[in-house]
């Protein structure tokens, strides 16, 4: 952590010696380089031996730990040896996380058991312990080697209570906005910052310029926004890659209790001890009161209501004061931090008046917008370059389908400006644009065991409901938010509501990806169907009506499929699994599915005329 006395004097004489030098020879000095409005790789940058890298510690405005000392931040800090012999400041690279010194193992029973009525609590779960992988943080390279050969600093930090900084990790909570918000303090000059964890001997940034951009993915995208909406001066571009952007849309979907793709069964207090590899005398404390006490009490497994302990932990309500220009990145396909996600951020950003863009791509979780496009960001709001970016007409950049990521195409806005809401109405097993009424209503049966993508197959099932358009003898483009208005009764107080919107035939196999087959999802809580906020249980055979909307979408269905719809209960993969037999009632009649079709009702009439 600190050098020795001897490879202290020893970086001394090195740095005299490069100086001396430098100025016996006549070398010019080292500056970034900028071409077609990007930061180039500068050789005397791209010197990985000679990079001056420091860990020190950041104080905080907080104390979360309650040990009666404001909390510090451990901050590992990576630049070019110019900064140190050559005087150069030069802007700032950052990304926190709470992974960078080991995660919590899975275990047997670390996750909520999902097999029960809905309603109905179960045994309390397993509680893993994180074993620190070592006595540094491992901290990630890649932003490392990508931003110091082209002119810049790269600073990393552990989240609270992980790794090596101090305090209690609180998904979400405020200390988690305003620990990266010490770190730009410190950039900037208004926050201390410390070679060692409890001592008093300071560390100056005396080579930064103040000007920050953040980026990261998944946890590591969510902070940038944390930090971004605390307002803090200096934080000047964010390019969150798939954030989570509220903990109750991860955990919840419309009033019901559902699991982010991939992890059945977790929740915020799963993802809290996954996450905990802080001081381990402090961990009891931390238990006892953030996911003991204040997550326990707040996340509400029973009813999936929208309180006050969510709202804390929905980013979108904390925005007014964010000042910092916003590239969003996020992938349509991600069943783990789902799309909607970046796009509530980028609406919100857009309507206060926030430079902003959003690159979407048709995979999974994860991938950021091409490295081109970024350095333009970066090198625009960091460096001062004019290369354009605040003057783009297109303010969206979306990968098409079978694209390569590195060559998305841009649009004007997202959702696209021509795309209008084209409302389908459901006739006996069809999707149609013409209203139909006195039809009888439809039933389906619950069962948990027989997977969405299962259900799609056969002709008929008792298990779902599945409405279709003609075979689309054009291609239509689907772009934003789908909408559904349904009217059901349940034989049971509870049921879970699942909607699919498929691309058919239903494919396995081959060329063929789960993404070509699975338009966009969508689940819901009918005892919500007042609002979010409040739930009661439904009265058997009394039909309810509520709307929802599906995930944001931007889809090309092409010529030769047809569009499902398709309704039912349990999803195997992402809600509660109750005893099978819930029968769900659908009133067809009152039943409509909106699309936002590119060209709007004339293009689908056209794409469906056959």
């Amino acid at each position: 952590m600190i050098a020795s006395k001897s490879n202290l004097y020893t970086k001394l004489f090195s740095l005299f010696f490069l100086v001396s030098f430098n100025l016996l020879v006549g070398q010019e000095k080292a500056t970034p380089v900028f071409k077609d409005g990007e930061a180039q790789i500068v050789a005397a940058f791209n010197t990985p031996d000679k990079w001056i890298r420091t860990d020190l510690w950041v104080e905080t405005t907080f104390d979360s730990d309650d040990d009666g000392i404001l909390d510090r931040m451990y901050v590992d800090v990576t630049r070019p040896y110019q900064t140190e012999t050559e005087g150069l400041k030069l802007p700032v690279i950052y990304e926190s996380s709470p992974y960078y010194q080991g995660v919590a193992p899975d275990v047997e029973g670390g996750f909520w058991n999902v097999n029960h009525e809905l309603g109905e609590t179960t045994k309390e779960r397993v509680h893993a312990d994180v074993v620190r992988t070592g006595k540094r943080p491992i901290i990630s390279n890649s932003q490392v080697k990508t931003w110091v050969p082209r002119g810049y600093i790269v600073v990393h930090s552990c989240s609270p209570g992980t790794g090596l900084s101090q305090g209690a990790p609180t998904v979400g909570g405020k200390n988690e906005s305003l620990a990266p918000k010490a770190v730009i303090d410190w950039l900037n000059g208004r926050a201390k910052g410390y070679t060692s964890p409890y001592g008093n001997e300071e560390v100056k940034a005396y080579w930064s310029t103040g000007k920050v951009g953040m980026t990261g993915t998944s946890y590591n995208g969510t902070i940038p926004l944390a930090a971004a909406t605390t307002g803090v001066e200096g934080l000047e571009v964010i390019i969150p890659v798939a954030p989570n952007t509220s903990y109750y849309h991860y955990y919840r979907s419309n009033g019901l209790v559902r699991s982010p793709g991939g992890y059945l069964g977790e929740d915020i207090d799963v993802l809290y001890d996954y996450i905990h590899s802080g001081d381990e005398s402090k961990r009891a404390h931390n238990n006892a009161k953030i996911r003991d006490l204040e997550m326990r009490n707040g996340m509400d497994r029973i009813t999936g209501d929208y309180n006050d302990f969510w709202a804390g932990r929905d980013y979108l309500n904390q925005m007014a004061p964010m000042k910092a220009a916003l590239l969003m990145s996020h992938g349509f396909n991600d069943w783990n931090v789902m799309p909607e996600h970046s796009y509530r951020i980028y609406k919100k950003a857009k309507e206060m008046g926030l430079e902003t863009g959003i690159f979407y791509h048709q995979n999974g979780h994860g991938g950021p917008p091409p490295l081109s496009m970024m350095n333009k960001w970066f090198t625009h709001y960091l460096f001062g370059i004019d290369n354009g970016i605040e003057k783009e007409t297109n303010k969206a950049w979306i990968v098409r389908e079978n694209d390569m990521r590195t060559n998305p195409t841009p649009y004007k806005d997202y959702p696209n400006p021509d795309a209008k809401p084209v409302t389908l109405y459901l006739k006996s097993n069809q999707l149609t644009t013409a209203k139909v009424s006195k039809q009888p209503t439809q039933t389906l049966i619950d069962d948990y065991n027989i997977s969405g993508a299962e259900l799609t197959k056969p002709e008929n099932s008792k298990h779902r409901l599945l409405f279709v358009t003609p075979v689309l003898n054009e291609d239509v483009h689907i772009s934003g938010v789908a909408k559904i208005k349904i009217k059901l009764a349940s034989s049971k107080p509870a049921a879970n509501l699942s909607v699919w919107l498929v691309s058919l035939p239903w494919e396995d196999g081959g060329n063929k990806k789960i993404t070509d087959n699975i338009i966009t999802r969508g689940w819901a809580d009918p005892q919500n169907y007042k609002s979010l906020t409040e739930s009661e249980p439904l009265v058997p055979g009394k039909f309810y009506e509520l709307s929802f909307n599906l995930q944001p979408d931007d889809q090309i269905i092409k010529a030769g499929q047809q569009i499902g719809f398709m309704i039912f209960s349990s999803d195997k993969e992402f809600t509660l699994h109750p005893k099978p037999g819930t029968e769900l009632t659908i009133d067809l009649n009152n039943t409509t599915l909106t699309l936002p079709i590119v060209g709007g009702l004339e293009k689908f009439k056209q794409a469906v005329n056959n």
